[in-house]
């Protein structure tokens, strides 16, 4: 490696340490949206090769995001990389004395909109009903999974809770969601009763100092992969036919919402969508449902067979 080619790599990481640091301190991001802007960030450095950040232009951004599209990477995950990219550049020019974001005006390839898949309501119920009978791991599993039906959480929302956070006389539960926004989501009454079971159980595995609402066998907070893997699992054990995941129970819980109140608004302040454009995906779902519904009822849409 050159000493130019060094130098370029050193400056390079100084500032990205810098502003993960200001994601973190100043942005208030979780700890996940901090690693996808830093692998991101890590991709333009390699694109980039020895040209320094400072000169590059849009054109060799725009030239960047055609060899990712060209690699197959898709629409909805250059946009994603653009963003952190765009905001990567805001940082340098007012940190590092930058003149310009590349960056500006440049926008992704459109790709198919796939809709969040969602389990039916019978599937929903079957996952939740786990043989917990002498098992803590799957009483807390309930819990979790009951909690994610119930509330719509993200995966990352839930692994973050602590127990001072439920509130089971208001019947809520106080979440701190994307850019450490706060908002109380209703606690259904399944979700009630498998958080107390656990509850009365958790002080057998949880370590004396420890906080958090679920805990690993270990005793200290159970991590995002280990409640992947658990769910993946109970899927197996249930019957499921399709891979389940803790996204795959908060698309479940806002289309069953939807589809019962019809109420868009409801659903985006539950989840906690900045964008009410976010939340109308479920729409389509919902639209997608009742097509089946009127498949099956209506004497016009089904077929004649001779």
């Amino acid at each position: 490696m050159s000493n130019s080619t060094a130098h370029a790599t050193t400056l390079n990481q100084v500032a990205l340490h810098g502003f993960l640091n200001h994601l973190r301190n100043e942005r208030r991001y979780s700890p996940l949206t901090e690693d996808n802007y830093s692998r991101d960030i890590c991709r333009l450095f390699k694109l980039a090769g020895t040209t320094p950040l400072n000169e590059l232009k849009s054109h060799q951004i725009r030239r960047f995001v055609a060899q990712l599209h060209g690699s197959s990477l898709g629409g909805k995950s250059l946009a994603r990389m653009l963003s952190a990219w765009r905001s990567f550049y805001f940082y340098l020019i007012r940190d590092h004395q930058f003149n310009c974001n590349p960056c500006i005006g440049l926008r992704a390839p459109k790709s198919a909109r796939n809709l969040p898949h969602a389990l039916s309501p019978d599937e929903a119920v079957r996952m939740m009903e786990l043989p917990t009978a002498g098992d803590i791991l799957a009483v807390r599993d309930k819990a979790m999974f009951e909690l994610f039906y119930s509330s719509g959480l993200r995966l990352a929302e839930l692994v973050s809770l602590d127990p001072s956070e439920l509130d089971f006389i208001d019947a809520v539960v106080r979440v701190i969601g994307k850019g450490a926004k706060t908002r109380i989501v209703p606690l259904g009454s399944h979700a009630i009763s498998a958080l107390q079971a656990w509850l009365t159980l958790r002080g057998q595995l949880a370590k004396q100092d420890e906080t958090a609402l679920f805990v690993s066998r270990n005793g200290s907070r159970i991590g995002s992969r280990a409640v992947q893997l658990r769910m993946s699992g109970w899927g197996i054990t249930q019957g499921m036919t399709s891979g389940v995941h803790p996204h795959l129970l908060r698309h479940s819980f806002a289309s069953h919402v939807l589809q019962s109140s019809g109420d868009l608004r409801a659903v985006q302040e539950m989840l906690g969508h900045a964008s009410i454009s976010t939340t109308q995906v479920y729409t389509h779902l919902d639209y997608q449902y009742l097509s089946k519904i009127y498949d099956s009822a209506h004497p016009r849409a089904k077929k004649k067979r001779y």
